[in-house]
């Protein structure tokens, strides 16, 4: 029993574990190391290293699909990466499905691409649409890339984001949303010369 007027017992001490937090050069020194294995698909996102989802069928001939056309309307007017690194400084280095950005001559041999080399930000959803979403978006527009498309498996049409911006309690996100139907064409903002026909980048049936 506690006696009122025995001397007051010492507080405890609360203590909160912190998260590790990545930076990019640190996640790119594990890889170095050999801490990931060559299986492993993983991503720098916000200072903690991600699973990268599995791919699904739908996931699989979209981006092939996808692929053909892009490579078929850009040439080589710019560069196309499929899921290779871009670097968000300082924490994030994500492998989006698709990327086009600008050329250069050593095609990024010195440095990934960062947020001003990219022209066009693609991922495709089915199982991470909510992620894509509400996690990576916000990373995009806080970084000002200029637009950001979400080929959405799930509801079966084309996001389209752009205008990136801050709101009044600090979060990032885009002012401008779009949304294209499988049966519609699209131009691709960094050329909008240039066509591209859902159709052809949807999967059939």
């Amino acid at each position: 029993m506690y006696d009122s007027n025995s001397p007051a017992l010492p507080a405890k001490t609360m203590t909160t574990a912190t998260a590790k937090r990545f930076t990019i050069d640190e996640y790119d020194r594990l890889a170095e190391l050999g801490f990931f294995s060559e299986d492993d698909r993983v991503e720098l996102i916000n200072g903690e290293i991600v699973p990268m989802v599995s791919k699904g069928k739908l996931h699989s001939v979209c981006e092939t699909r996808l692929e053909r056309e892009l490579y078929r309307l850009v040439g080589e007017r710019a560069t196309l990466r499929r899921q290779q690194p871009i670097i968000i400084p300082d924490y994030n280095e994500l492998e989006p499905d698709r990327v086009i950005v600008q050329n250069r001559d050593d095609d990024y041999l010195s440095a990934h691409p960062g947020p001003t080399n990219v022209l066009l930000l693609i991922e495709i959803s089915d199982s991470s649409l909510k992620y894509d979403q509400e996690v990576k978006l916000p990373i995009y527009a806080e970084a000002d890339i200029s637009d950001y498309w979400i080929f959405n498996l799930v509801n079966n049409c084309l996001e389209s984001y752009s205008k990136p911006y801050q709101d009044l309690q600090g979060k990032f996100g885009y002012r401008k949303k779009l949304i294209f139907l499988p049966d519609e064409s699209v131009n691709l903002p960094c050329f909008p010369d240039l066509i591209l026909e859902l159709s052809k980048v949807f999967p059939k049936g």
